[in-house]
């Protein structure tokens, strides 16, 4: 049997940029969501350094903030600890366990996993979040989907650790090399995945593709949209 697992933030639901935007208003700043929308590229490749140097948790989290936030327009100098990006960065992640900005479900996502349940295949989120997964899922009504939520904030490891994809295989009754991976981040989502023998889906969004190539062993396959992910699966006999 074949489980599909699937990252949270960018690969089910984005960044509401607009939502962000309100909540930095409330420090005192001021940021537009198109001016956010414009640096999320270059945020994710910070996030992608972040994570290929082993940060983790808050520090990689942070490091992508920062970097959102001072390429769309506010003051970062150095990222001191009293500069005006670190503050409400800060105050963001502080916040991020109840008023999480990753929200805004991303178009024909929830259409594919009610396809995939009602087929029968096992789904699981595995996701490196704040400890608060499962209380968002069902706030935004993903959770129906999922019989196996993995929350690197409860867990205390997090990907690409090896650890969270074999907890979350276990729980879903089947070997790593039975797991098929969706997820956005290279180092975190598809170098994790392949190091465990799983298959891995890799949304790019235009981002990085032509920066990091997929695997030539056919174990990697690059997706943009809920459809080509729909089309992907497909070819690994995944009924969806």
């Amino acid at each position: 049997m074949i489980a599909v697992t699937f990252d949270y933030g960018q690969t089910l639901a984005e960044l509401d940029t607009e939502y962000l935007a309100r909540r930095v208003a409330e420090r005192g700043s001021v940021v537009s969501a198109a001016a956010l929308d414009a640096a999320a590229p270059a945020a994710w490749e910070e996030y992608n350094r972040a994570k290929a140097r082993g940060d983790v948790a808050e520090q990689a989290w942070s490091a992508f903030m920062c970097a959102l936030l001072e390429n769309a327009g506010l003051p970062g100098g150095e990222r001191t600890d009293t500069s005006v990006t670190a503050d409400i960065v800060r105050f963001l992640w502080s916040e991020q366990p109840k008023n999480n900005l990753w929200r805004k479900p991303i178009a024909g996502m929830k259409e594919l996993l009610a396809e995939l349940r009602a087929s029968g295949t096992p789904l699981g989120v595995l996701s490196n979040s704040e400890g608060r997964l499962a209380e968002l899922l069902e706030e935004l009504d993903w959770a129906r989907y999922f019989s196996v939520v993995a929350d690197s904030g409860r867990l205390g490891f997090e990907k690409p650790d090896r650890r969270i994809f074999e907890w979350t295989a276990e729980r879903l009754g089947v070997k790593t090399t039975d797991l098929i991976h969706v997820g956005d981040a290279w180092a975190a989502d598809v170098e994790g995945a392949l190091a465990v023998g799983a298959k891995a889906i890799w949304i790019t969004r235009e981002r990085d593709l032509s920066r990091t190539p997929p695997s030539e062993d056919g174990h990697v396959v690059a997706c943009e949209t809920a459809e080509q992910i729909r089309s992907a699966l497909r070819a690994w006999d995944v009924p969806a």
